[in-house]
């Protein structure tokens, strides 16, 4: 029997934006069919040394000084977080359970290609399962604000799952608005 789930909604959070020198904290991904019901959901945390956390905050001192609740959270949550290399498997796991294995993976998001760039440096085994074509938003959200000036006001909150089911409703905000 064919697995419904065709889309993988990703969203990471990270010490900051350097694959190689920052690194994965929080995941969350939403398994959901072409018609963005979900199916499944996933969140886990890969635990690091704090002092590291730190230090790689400190490179992006403006951003996490505006997301003070972030990142309180993501360093309350390290506490009971797993090993990175389980936080893959697990997550693994949760695409091999939701996604039929003969097919590629489609990843979808907002900005997707950096959450991707990080999978890339880190997660090799999940790398293998996704598909070369993503669904990124944030194209969506470029050509209707510039063409249409129009724009979804999508809340963030800068944790992970939050962050994906609004990347979600704003594809849909954007679909309600093409006419076929």
């Amino acid at each position: 029997m064919s697995k419904k789930a065709k889309i993988l909604w990703l969203d990471l959070e990270m010490t900051g934006l350097e694959p190689g020198k920052d690194v994965i904290l929080e995941a969350a991904a939403i398994a959901t069919d072409w018609d963005f019901n979900e199916i499944a959901t996933f969140e886990t945390a890969a635990h690091y040394d704090d002092a590291f956390i730190l230090e790689r905050f400190a490179t992006q001192q403006s951003f996490w000084d505006e997301n003070p609740e972030a990142r309180d959270g993501l360093l309350e949550q390290n506490k009971t977080a797993v090993d990175p290399a389980q936080a893959q498997a697990d997550f693994l796991q949760f695409i091999n359970e939701h996604f039929d294995s003969e097919e590629k993976v489609l990843l979808g998001g907002n900005s997707i290609h950096n959450d991707r760039n990080f999978i890339k440096a880190e997660w090799n085994d999940v790398e293998a399962r996704l598909h070369y074509r993503m669904l990124d938003v944030s194209a969506w959200k470029v050509v209707f604000g510039g063409k249409y000036n129009k724009m979804f006001a999508k809340d963030k909150s800068h944790r992970a799952l939050d962050d994906i089911r609004g990347s979600i409703m704003e594809l849909k905000y954007y679909l309600g608005k093409v006419k076929i």
